[in-house]
């Protein structure tokens, strides 16, 4: 579990296509101190398994699963990734629970910056819409943030200066991929109520 707390911008320093995955290899100074195989690390929001680990760089296989629904397949040698490891028990829990699994993309459609924030709005794939609301939390690349407009098709969020410095979304244009994932508990939330309207099953 994470908390999308971004730990550091890192970078990917080589990509290998296979016939259905990739292997990505990615910089990361802060997030490798320590690592070892079989950790996992969060990848612009995408939960991945250490595969190898030397020095401040490790390796991570993506399958195809994975890369049709996020937008790692984009990634290229020099792209900027938002990394951060699990989040340790007895830790503060300073954004919001986030599990890595992304559930859809959405694109950077309109930034509107200001003297001291920046509103970005973002497209939302319409079979989310049911789960993003105003002043919600949502994970877009692996960043928990707080849902300050949520429209028919799309949602806002505003930026401090630190997210804009430390993270991709300073970076990224109109017209970018993000990944986004969707509170969790909005989503056990609905099961169960429509469980619980279907009546118990015998």
């Amino acid at each position: 579990m994470f908390t999308g707390i971004v730990e550091e911008l890192g970078e990917v320093t080589a990509v290998e296509t296979l016939d259905d995955a990739c292997r990505f290899r990615l910089r990361g100074p802060v997030v490798t101190e320590g690592a070892k195989h079989g950790d996992s690390i969060a990848v612009n929001g995408v939960c991945l398994t250490v595969v190898d680990h030397e020095g401040d760089e490790f390796t991570a296989d993506v399958m195809a699963e994975t890369l049709n629904r996020s937008s790692l397949g984009a990634l290229e040698p020099g792209s900027r990734v938002n990394l951060e490891r699990p989040m340790a028990v007895g830790e503060r829990l300073g954004g919001h629970i986030v599990q890595g699994h992304v559930d859809g993309t959405g694109e950077i459609l309109e930034r509107k910056p200001s003297d001291h924030w920046e509103i970005v709005k973002i497209s939302l794939p319409a079979d989310l819409t049911r789960y993003v609301v105003e002043k919600g939390s949502i994970t877009v690349d692996g960043i928990s943030l707080t849902v300050v407009d949520a429209g028919p098709d799309y949602f806002t969020v505003s930026l401090i200066p630190t997210t804009l410095a430390l993270t991709t979304l300073g970076h990224k244009q109109p017209g970018d991929p993000v990944n986004l994932e969707v509170d969790v508990i909005a989503k056990y939330v609905e099961r169960m109520l429509g469980e619980r309207a279907q009546g118990p099953v015998r």
